[in-house]
């Protein structure tokens, strides 16, 4: 199974162990399938090669459904759920919902989706790196908000509880994500997706949702 670092899906520990929501889930799902999981790390381009090469069965990483991707390849049912929200101070009474943005600094990184919501807001744009980088803006008070990824903000709140930050809207449609596998390879997709269906029926889905972001991200 091919992953990429990007926490809170996939990452290191301090030891240099695998670790994080979508390697936690790819073990899981293995144990269920009766079967022992390789990850191998490559970059996200490589992923997908590596995968039209069959050089690993399915990748796992907070890969997004799109058409594109679903006319060439099969996803498994979803686990993640994802929105775009509001995040301002938690003493910011001046900004409630996203129109509030019209006028206010925004700080916003070069995902084009989310900067495109503060824009259509009317907030002017102050670029940042990341969503930690914003969050430190914000917390300093040179930004007045950053429209930002929910699970993101709900992992960021999972490590610093007491982070003076509130979310105050999100959009209504969210971006879905699965694992990804050849266009034939049916019979992995459906033994996954029972896998997860399994995973969700017995709990063992929120217990590692609820472990890195803090609430069922699947829905």
């Amino acid at each position: 199974m091919a992953r990429k670092e990007r926490a809170p899906f996939t990452d290191h520990d301090e030891n240099g162990t695998l670790t994080d929501f979508d390697v936690d889930l790819g073990r899981e799902i293995a144990k269920k399938l009766g079967v022992k999981t390789e990850f191998i790390e490559t970059k996200w381009d490589g992923m997908i090669a590596g995968l039209d090469a069959k050089c690993f069965d399915a990748v796992m990483n907070d890969v997004s459904i799109n058409a594109e991707r679903k006319a060439k390849y099969n996803f498994s049912d979803l686990y993640i759920v994802s929105r775009a929200v509001l995040i301002v101070k938690d003493n910011n009474q001046d900004i409630t919902k996203l129109a509030d943005l019209k006028g206010k600094k925004a700080g916003q990184s070069l995902d084009e989706n989310l900067n495109q919501i503060a824009k259509d807001n009317g907030a002017t744009i102050v670029q940042v790196d990341g969503f930690n980088q914003a969050i430190d803006l914000l917390l300093s008070g040179r930004i007045d908000a950053t429209v930002n990824d929910k699970l993101s903000y709900l992992d960021f709140k999972t490590r610093r509880p007491v982070a003076p930050i509130k979310v105050v809207d999100e959009t209504d449609r969210g971006s879905t994500s699965a694992v990804l596998m050849n266009k034939n390879n049916n019979e992995l997709r459906d033994a996954i997706n029972k896998a997860l269906t399994d995973m969700k029926k017995d709990g063992t889905y929120l217990t590692i949702s609820k472990k890195y972001f803090g609430t069922d991200v699947s829905k």
